[in-house]
């Protein structure tokens, strides 16, 4: 007997899916994309063009396996159901899947699961749709910009900076770094003062003369003003006003990736791997389900069956005055709002409940996504802030203060957001107040800090460049890239980075920048939602980018290769420092007339006893120049590790330290280092 088939991303994901559909159906998986752009054509895009930008597909090296079996299974199937991820992705995806594996229209139908649940399943089950043509020509419209902008670009620069990439979105975020770097090199600091009076229950802060603002550069006008003051204050003005602190709304992947980074110390890519988990679906003793729902959204809406038990939850828990209202936003051209806000799918799914079968990290990221989303619809809190203006001799100071009145939302969210208090005495105007004494302190402005990854998705998505759902990725390859460092959790460009960037902006600086970056976005929602043809849209960019290339092809200068001081014995000439596929090389700068290439003495760094074995933990590269961190006695010690081992151990649990993107942490447990 045939069954209906259902075609998901994950594998992990059909097998819960497969659970909840029973009988009548078998889920298999695609294991994401099964085919990509050629690298065939003209310089290799694997795109004609000269007749509409029509695109070539081959199926990826590692697919062709899983395509023929996914025939196979077509074949013996009454209805294809393609249930792939529910974004523009995702319905590329299946639409690849229905071209790729010749699926007829009337054989198949488009599932959309936001959450993996048995009720939210079944429930998508019953309302099948067809592939939106529109979704898949934006993500199809992208696919193409990046792998023209890529491929121009990345083989410009290798050829002559010796760079490795550049990319549509990366070489923007890079730029943003750069600038960063560049306001902080050029940044003066400036002196200034501050004045401050020390009274046994509190301190005030000199800052207005004649109740103007006032602004204190030298010591000389520090001195100039102590002689006008003594010990004695007035009290000018008691202002007291109640204030609310809002919830913050559920989060969405911008928000979930930077306040993971804030509170919970974790990458971008970290963050979207435990939340995919988390949406794919975890054992809970004899249930497999999905703990939140779809990770990839920029919306805070809520769902009302969501909305409404909340509500219920807190009222009972808490007490009806713990009740807040919905969040809304006001929807921007930025906005797809496809999804509602990252939530869990089910209130009674505690963070406790389901701590015995999560990871520590995968609890935590849950912890919070529960925690927050379900905050979001408590009542604001309430705090009463105190002002108190003192003069002394026309100079006005000022001390505040904060009491919370009512803790609102922060009763569940106070673990990831505090409200500190600091309490003022009851004082009355007109009433006098001895100081202990007056102090002055000497101050210098700040530059502007470097980005962490939380601060530059934030950045990222303000000026609307990129999409959330890519963040991760940009910053990674930035990393791979060697583009940049991380030096306290913040990125510094490296001078391939500051040297990339340059060479851009002096032939693209139109085009490689933050606007025209976030107008191709909004062309790109604008091709989802049928108004503007996609190929029109390539044409246009193609016209006034494929002229740059071959200007910068012409006159941007080729940066000479490093010599060595040392002279190749086979001609004579200067030895330099060339850069190849798996890394550096010393070769003939008379090449290709002389191919003498220096056969290098490989350096075996050592960087601790191996912790399993009575080896040495080495330096390696893999084939393509990526380090990682093996034992010398391999292969009979398996002992590896991409990051780098500590010769510390954790205080925790006594395994050995690694160094993560700047940060030390536990190979084992969930021990961070100052944390």
């Amino acid at each position: 007997m045939q069954k209906n088939l259902v075609i998901v991303e994950s594998p992990s994901k059909s097998k819960t899916i497969e659970k909840y559909l029973g009988e009548d159906y078998k889920v298999v998986s695609s294991k994401g994309h099964i085919r990509d752009l050629a690298t065939s054509g003209s310089f290799g895009l694997g795109v004609d063009i000269e007749n509409g930008f029509t695109p070539t597909y081959v199926p990826l090296s590692l697919k062709k396996k899983t395509i023929t079996e996914l025939k196979k299974e077509v074949k013996n199937s009454k209805m294809i159901y393609l249930a792939t991820d529910p974004d523009r992705e995702g319905e590329a995806i299946s639409w690849h899947l229905k071209d790729a594996l010749g699926i007829k229209e009337n054989q198949y139908q488009r599932v959309l699961f936001h959450e993996i649940t048995k009720e939210k399943v079944l429930e998508a089950m019953q309302h099948p749709t067809k592939i939106d043509e529109n979704l898949v020509r934006s993500q199809e419209t992208r696919r193409i910009l990046d792998r023209i902008i890529g491929f121009r670009l990345s083989k410009l620069l290798q050829s002559k900076i010796g760079a490795k990439s550049a990319g549509r979105v990366q070489s923007v975020a890079l730029k943003l770094i750069v600038d960063r770097e560049r306001e902080i090199a050029s940044f003066i600091p400036e002196e200034y003062w501050s004045i401050t009076g020390i009274f046994e229950e509190f301190e005030a802060n000199l800052f207005a003369h004649h109740h103007k603002d006032i602004k204190i550069h030298t010591q000389e006008e520090v001195n100039a003003i102590l002689k006008e003051l003594d010990l004695t204050f007035s009290v000018d003005t008691v202002e007291e006003k109640q204030k609310k602190k809002k919830s913050r709304p559920p989060f969405i992947t911008s928000t979930l990736q930077q306040e993971a980074s804030t509170r919970l110390s974790f990458s971008a890519k970290k963050t979207m791997s435990l939340a995919q988990t988390l949406y794919e679906g975890v054992e809970l003793g004899e249930e497999t389900v999905g703990l939140i729902t779809y990770m990839r959204t920029d919306s805070i809406r809520l769902s009302d069956q969501f909305t409404k038990e909340a509500r219920s939850y807190i009222q009972k828990e808490y007490g009806k005055e713990y009740v807040g209202y919905i969040k809304t936003s006001k929807k921007t051209e930025n906005v797809q709002d496809a999804h509602e806000a990252i939530r869990p799918t089910s209130l009674l799914r505690t963070p406790l409940s389901v701590k015995p079968y999560l990871s520590e990290d995968a609890y935590k990221l849950y912890k919070f996504i529960y925690t927050r989303a379900l905050a979001s619809l408590m009542a604001d809190a309430k705090v009463n802030q105190t002002t108190i203006v003192l003069d002394n001799h026309d100079y006005q100071f000022k001390a505040t203060g904060q009491t919370l009145v009512f803790d609102g939302y922060l009763k569940l969210y106070k673990d990831y957001e505090t409200s500190e208090e600091t309490i003022l005495p009851n004082v009355e105007k007109g009433k006098i107040y001895q100081a202990l004494e007056i102090q002055n302190e000497q101050h210098f402005t700040k530059p502007p800090a470097r980005y962490t990854e939380a601060k530059l998705i934030k950045e990222m998505e303000e000026l609307g460049i990129g999409r959330p759902s890519t963040y991760a990725k940009t910053i990674d390859t930035l990393k791979e890239r060697s583009y940049v460092v991380m030096e306290e959790k913040k990125f510094k460009p490296t001078e391939v980075g500051i040297e990339s960037t340059d060479k851009l902006q002096e032939f693209f600086a139109d085009l490689i920048n933050v606007d025209y970056t976030r107008e191709m976005e909004e062309d790109l929602d604008k091709i989802a939602e049928g108004e503007l043809v996609w190929n029109e849209v390539l044409k246009d960019f193609y016209e006034l980018f494929e002229p740059r290339v071959k200007t910068a092809f012409q006159d941007m200068e080729k940066k000479a290769p490093e010599q060595t001081g040392e002279l190749c014995p086979e001609c004579g000439n200067p030895l330099v420092i060339r850069k190849g596929r798996y890394g550096s090389f010393t070769a003939c700068s008379n090449y290709p007339e002389c191919k003498y290439v220096k056969k290098e003495e490989k350096k075996q760094i050592v960087v601790m006893d191996c912790p399993e074995c009575d080896g040495k933990v080495l330096e390696r590269k893999t084939k393509r120049g990526k380090i990682f961190y093996g034992c010398s006695n391999f292969p009979k010690c398996k002992f590896a590790s991409w990051d780098k081992p500590l010769e510390k151990t954790c205080p925790k649990c006594g395994k050995y330290l690694v160094e993560k993107n700047g940060v030390i942490q536990c190979s084992s447990c969930d021990y961070v280092e100052g944390k």
